[in-house]
């Protein structure tokens, strides 16, 4: 007898998610509840339960401190509304197929149209898909039943089609047919995952080559039942959950016996089928010949594909791989360089990629891909030729280490050491990450792809210097860079040449030290006070005349002009009053009050408001008087 095994039996790509992330979660020592049977298969929830996993027939069967985990399945909207109600934790394993249809479910409402749903209508993935929609919703099972639903969708002005993924190919080609012919309003999606398909296709082929089929799964398993109807159109077929189940009689005078399996059937419990049927297993059934059946193209690590994003989630996105029946995963870290790139924000469904195929898994035709990888191959024969003829090339600044920075040059991670990263080496080089560069290729031997950012800096801002000093002259204004703050003043770069601002430059008021009032990396206008070409020295201002208090207290403050004004500072003989930004006045102590004053702390404090009247204003010595006292004068007169 001669053995033959589906190369696609066994966990489909949303199934092995899900048990995975149970696992893992167990393994973590997490407290965790399914709301379901996680699969249908009877062997991995028993497991499951004795690691300590519950199955919930509902939310409010859950226990505080639980995290909920929803199937492949997919849950109703109002599941994650009656989740978050309660505060529990969730992690969401519905396959990417399924949340498609949720997606398609909703839109149908919003558009006005009548959601058709082709699939068991008591199956979770049916009645996940049936929560979602926001119109209305009718369910079949098959051509028979879709026909009595005719008449009410002749009156419907918009109608929105879909399957569940499971659903069977071949009634869904008829049903679909159908439509076409009796129903042209209707909008039809196809939505049976690539998995199925490619399954139900492959039962299709090999029960046609074999005496008897064993097709493994759960007996409430829709997808292994699925595949038993497919397979016994053409020969004897029967469907076990285990190995006990298996009877030697059954496969008593057969030349050749095809096993398959559901989507929702480990590979342990295959494998033990496989053994208890003592006899050699040879997979007569080629690969080339499974892709040819199929239709598909094949596949290998480093084919560059075209695939078209089918679904989005935080950290991965699932794509339909033109060409291929296959089912591709693109990882965040493989999407992009950017360590806080977000995936919603990368792509979205039905974006068409170019990727990088880097790993094939036959068995459950879902494939792991890379556009990073992708943009790395097509740039790096670029990056090659620059680093042979010194061409500046363009990249963005992706992270710092304690070495240097990485760039992203046309795909391909360039690095930058430390040293040629800024011209100056109390430049904060890190301060780089999330800017775009120019550099050169200084090295390029297979992996190791080093560059320069300073020399292309340094060149340009030798280019930049002489024009400055060609031009240059007392009173010319520069939009500069703060490059670096001392306790004397600010370093600003103004195209190539650092100039000093002091800090009496920067403002009209009396501050202690420059960052009162920029900061470094600051972009700010400045003017030329002075220059030395010889020694290469400028100094600058940035304190703009028209901003001069004492200007303004000449032009519009005459003598007699009296101010409600706070208290700055207190003397021996007297208190400084500000009587506006960058001008202090002093109260002297014999024009506090008219009694005597012996303590100018025991009348006013730091803080105090008072009524004070300019008297006098040295302009030369910038000295100006105040009186308090001449106002208490002015209010007895008033008496």
């Amino acid at each position: 007898m001669k053995v033959i095994r589906a190369k696609t039996a066994g966990f489909c790509f949303g199934v092995d998610r899900a048990v995975k992330l149970t696992y893992d979660l167990l393994g973590e020592g997490r407290r965790v509840a399914t709301l379901g049977p996680l699969i249908h298969n009877p062997q991995v929830v028993e497991d499951l339960e004795q690691k300590g996993a519950l199955t919930c027939d509902a939310v409010e069967s859950v226990p505080d401190g639980y995290e909920v985990i929803i199937r492949s399945h997919g849950v109703p909207r109002d599941v994650y509304e009656k989740i978050n109600t309660r505060g529990l934790a969730y992690h969401d394993a519905t396959c990417p197929f399924v949340a498609k249809i949720h997606k398609l479910a909703a839109e149908a409402g919003k558009n006005g149209a009548l959601l058709l749903v082709a699939g068991d209508a008591n199956h979770p993935e049916v009645q996940g898909i049936v929560g979602h929609a926001t119109g209305p919703v009718r369910v079949f099972a098959n051509q028979e039943e879709l026909q009595k639903l005719l008449p009410e969708l002749l009156q419907q002005e918009s109608i929105h089609v879909v399957a569940q993924t499971t659903f069977r190919v071949e009634s869904w080609e008829s049903c679909k047919a159908f439509l076409k012919k009796e129903c042209t309003k209707a909008e039809i999606f196809d939505t049976i995952c690539n998995a199925t398909w490619a399954r139900q296709q492959e039962a299709e082929d090999l029960s046609q080559k074999c005496d008897c089929m064993i097709v493994i799964g759960g007996h409430h398993s829709s997808n292994t039942q699925k595949l038993l109807q497919v397979a016994a159109r053409h020969t004897k077929a029967i469907n076990v959950e285990t190995a006990d189940e298996l009877d030697p009689a059954w496969l008593a005078g057969a030349g050749t016996v095809g096993v398959t399996a559901g989507a929702s059937t480990p590979s342990s419990i295959i494998e033990e089928v496989l053994n208890s049927m003592s006899e050699e297993i040879r997979d007569d059934m080629s690969f080339a010949e499974m892709l040819e059946a199929s239709e598909a193209k094949p596949l290998y690590a480093g084919k560059i594909v075209k695939a078209k994003v089918i679904s989005v989630s935080p950290t991965e996105c699932v794509v339909g791989i033109d060409g291929s029946k296959h089912t591709g995963v693109v990882t965040l870290r493989e999407m992009s360089h950017d360590p806080n790139a977000k995936m919603e924000d990368l792509v979205k469904v039905d974006d068409e990629l170019d990727l990088v195929v880097v790993k094939t898994n036959d068995q459950e035709g879902v494939d792991t891909l890379s556009r990073v990888r992708f943009e790395a191959q097509k740039g790096m024969k670029d990056v090659a030729e620059a680093a042979e003829n010194g061409t500046v090339m363009e990249g963005d600044v992706m992270e710092a280490n304690k070495g240097g920075v990485v760039v992203n040059v046309k795909g391909v991670r360039v690095f930058v050491p430390r040293s040629q990263a800024t011209l100056r080496r109390d430049e904060d080089y890190t301060k780089l990450v999330g800017q775009h560069v120019q550099l050169v290729i200084t090295e390029c031997a297979g992996r190791k792809i080093v560059g320069s950012i300073n020399k292309v800096t340094a060149e340009a801002n030798k280019a930049k210097r002489e024009e400055f000093w060609a031009n240059v002259e007392v009173g010319k204004k520069y939009t500069g860079v703060v490059k670096s703050l001392t306790s004397y003043g600010a370093f600003v770069d103004i195209g190539g040449v650092d100039g000093l601002c002091h800090i009496s430059e920067l403002s009209w008021s009396n501050i202690k030290h420059p960052s009162e009032v920029v900061n470094v990396g600051d972009e700010i206008e400045v003017y030329v006070k002075s220059y030395d070409p010889e020694n290469q020295k400028v100094s600058l201002g940035y304190k703009k005349e028209e901003d001069n208090p004492w200007v303004k207290l000449e032009n519009e403050v005459p003598i007699g002009t009296e101010f409600t004004a706070p208290v700055v500072s207190i003397t021996k003989f007297g208190a400084f009053v500000r009587i506006m930004p960058g001008i202090d006045g002093l109260v002297h102590i014999s024009e506090i009050s008219n009694e005597r004053v012996n303590k100018v702390s025991d009348v006013l404090k730091v803080g105090d408001e008072v009524r004070v009247k300019l008297i006098n204003v040295d302009f030369e010595r910038k000295r100006i008087s105040l009186s308090m006292k001449a106002c208490l004068d002015e209010g007895e007169d008033a008496e």
